[in-house]
């Protein structure tokens, strides 16, 4: 197997699931006209999972080889088989049924069944960029971005996507994570600090200034209508609100380009210089974060963080609460249940 590392840009070098995420993978055979479908593994419980989401009852994890694995109990994990082998990056459900995974080859793939069964939407290994994170509004509306501004949106759950082109993807960052925030507003967070805000559900974007020039791996919203961002060495940063937008123009009176729409952000204090990789909310209303060399950290809602004591050190990716004080980590090497 032939390994293309894409150019690697400040912030990601310090990052071993950063890296997974910005590697693509290709086949020296010549390319086919539709992808190979996944291998069903007896180890795939065990593999790189790279991100989890609730589909229902059901807990779903996505990870590489094409990997999908459903469980009902978040402890046994079963194999599902999906019509492709690039590594999955993100995954997500508007429903009990609709969920669709991104992932390599930026490939798009989606199940209307919760999981069990899955159907190729978009594949294009050529391009040479992966997909980083993926959300949707409801069952046709959705949205999915990743390396080098890529950025594709759909209208009608998936038959069709359409790039988008604005200012936030001509400048070919990275962009990583994609997501909601209580007040209805959309969030793109990304590397180089890179920062955009919709408030008209991403019909447009404006480019956001930024409280910290290093990468951010993910987001979550805070509060009523506020924001947390995270990733490079253990930095996070959270507001209450982001602008309004209201009154923002791209060009001031004077011919000259203004200045971006800023928040006022508070940087955590985590205690660590681990990156963070994923994260989720709790339902005090704080949020748990994970990242490289098994770093956990749990954030109160008066943004109080706590580092969990692990033994283990292999990477995490991404978390998902269960009961109580529960919550299920995914990473290398599987799933991994900690109680915080």
């Amino acid at each position: 197997m032939k390994i293309q590392l894409m150019r690697m840009r400040e912030g990601w070098q310090g990052a071993a699931l950063a890296v997974t995420a910005a590697i693509s993978l290709a086949s020296g055979a010549a390319l086919a006209e539709d992808p190979m479908p996944s291998e069903m593994m007896p180890k795939a419980p065990e593999s790189l999972l790279l991100d989890i989401d609730k589909a229902g009852g059901n807990f779903v994890t996505v990870g590489e080889r094409g990997h999908v694995l459903v469980s009902s109990d978040a402890e046994t994990f079963v194999q599902k088989q999906t019509p492709v082998r690039a590594t999955l990056t993100a995954v997500d459900f508007v429903d009990a049924k609709n969920g669709w995974a991104v992932g390599h080859d930026a490939v798009i793939i989606a199940t209307s069944d919760g999981g069990e069964t899955w159907s190729l939407q978009n594949w294009d290994p050529e391009l040479e960029k992966p997909f980083l994170d993926v959300m949707f509004l409801d069952a046709q509306r959705g949205m999915a971005v990743g390396a080098y501004g890529l950025y594709l949106q759909t209208n009608n759950g998936g038959k069709t996507w359409s790039v988008v082109e604005n200012d936030v993807t001509m400048e070919e960052w990275h962009l990583t994570s994609i997501i909601k925030l209580n007040d209805g507003a959309l969030l793109i967070a990304g590397e180089a600090g890179g920062l955009a805000l919709s408030r008209d559900e991403g019909e447009t974007w404006v480019k956001m200034e930024s409280p910290y020039e290093g990468s951010f791996f993910g987001a979550l919203p805070w509060g009523e209508a506020g924001a947390m961002v995270f990733g490079l060495r253990g930095n996070v940063f959270v507001t209450d609100a982001l602008p309004a937008l209201d009154s923002v123009e791209e060009v001031g009176s004077d011919g000259e380009e203004m200045d971006p729409p800023s928040a006022e952000w508070t940087h955590l204090k985590t205690n660590t210089v681990q990156s963070f990789m994923g994260g989720s909310l709790l339902p005090d209303g704080g949020a748990v974060l994970v990242g490289v060399n098994g770093v956990v950290s749990t954030i109160e809602p008066n943004g109080t963080a706590t580092l969990i004591k692990n033994p283990v050190t292999l990477g995490y990716s991404a978390v998902m609460p269960l009961k109580g004080r529960d919550i299920l980590v995914v990473g290398e090497g599987g799933t991994y249940p900690y109680t915080y």
